[in-house]
């Protein structure tokens, strides 16, 4: 438990006998929920309900498969089961680094960065569909990015590693680009700006987003040597992932903070003395329209960057 349990002073009598005190808490301290962000924060994190329904999915399909092919299903689970560990535990890593300076800086600072059912939906959704659908078209079989065996399977594979890539590269950048000690500047014009604008970027900021890419692709390259049957110059090609993934990562990152410079509110707030993402009668304007918000900017540069990603990988492989 954290903290003490402090019992409910609320007496309850019983005829003659003393009064004694009933524990409304159940036995949990009163710091219980708002430890655990109950209500409408997701505990499990970035993407974690998207990441372990997938997995469920997986194992099942697995159990279908090992009385025929174990191997394949200890392959499937492995392979992409890998490149969504990376992705969940990195982002979720780097997350908590320097916490008391984005508490101060952070006008929507969550305590581990928890998030909310609809920003889960809104990041998740799309790999989670992609996934499926290539599973359910390699008949669970994992495949090498080869479009003379399937472009389809290809632009999937594409897909999901550009998701991933996005995801990790906008989390790594914005985590490690506000504890960066220059000055952001907007994406825009390159004006320096006040740090948690939207839209503002620093050096730090951009090589994360590269570097948050390169491991998803790394990840991809190194699980695939294991769970991966290609010909030697196909599985030899499979390692231009890596700096694709590093680029997908990076053009998310530009992505995102484009769309942030241009249609996302920011605006400084002089009775909180912070940049806020709301206007308001306090409110000084940085940049933006008041157009799209965090969510909506997410899944614009994640659909981009996918796309994109998927787009090239046909072309490379």
């Amino acid at each position: 438990m954290h903290g003490s349990v402090k019992p409910n002073e609320t007496l309850v009598p019983k005829g003659g006998e003393s009064e004694i005190t009933l524990d409304k808490n159940f036995g949990f301290s009163k710091q219980f929920a708002s430890y655990y962000e109950l209500g409408e924060e997701v505990g499990c994190g970035f993407f974690g309900c998207g990441l372990w329904f997938f997995l469920v999915y997986l194992l099942y399909q697995g159990e279908e498969m090992q009385h025929e092919r174990p191997d394949v299903a200890v392959k499937v689970i492995s392979n992409f089961g890998a490149i969504l560990l990376a992705f969940s535990f990195s982002s979720s890593e780097i997350t908590k680094v320097g916490e008391e300076k984005k508490r101060r800086i952070d006008a929507d600072f969550k305590e581990g960065g928890q998030r909310n059912w609809i920003q889960v939906l809104f990041n998740s959704g799309m790999s989670t569909v992609l996934a499926v659908v290539f599973w359910k078209l390699s008949g669970l079989q994992d495949k090498c990015l080869d479009t003379k065996e399937s472009t389809v399977i290809t632009s999937l594979i594409g897909g999901i590693i550009g998701h991933y890539s996005c995801s990790n590269g906008d989390t790594w950048s914005s985590e490690l680009g506000v504890l960066s000690d220059a000055q952001p500047r907007l994406i825009t014009t390159f004006k320096p700006v006040r740090k948690g604008t939207n839209g503002g970027v620093t050096m730090v900021g951009l090589v994360a987003a590269a570097a948050a890419g390169s491991v998803i692709g790394l990840t991809f390259v190194l699980f695939g040597f294991f769970t991966r049957s290609c010909e030697y110059d196909v599985a030899l090609k499979q390692i231009l992932v890596i700096p694709l993934a590093a680029m997908a990562g990076l053009c998310g990152s530009l992505i995102d903070s484009l769309l942030g410079a241009t249609l996302q509110f920011s605006g400084f707030c002089t009775v909180r003395n912070k940049v806020v993402g709301k206007p308001g009668p306090t409110v000084k304007k940085i940049s933006g329209l008041n157009f799209l918000d965090n969510n909506a900017v997410n899944l614009v540069s994640i659909l981009l960057t996918s796309l994109l990603t998927s787009i090239a990988c046909v072309y490379i492989f």
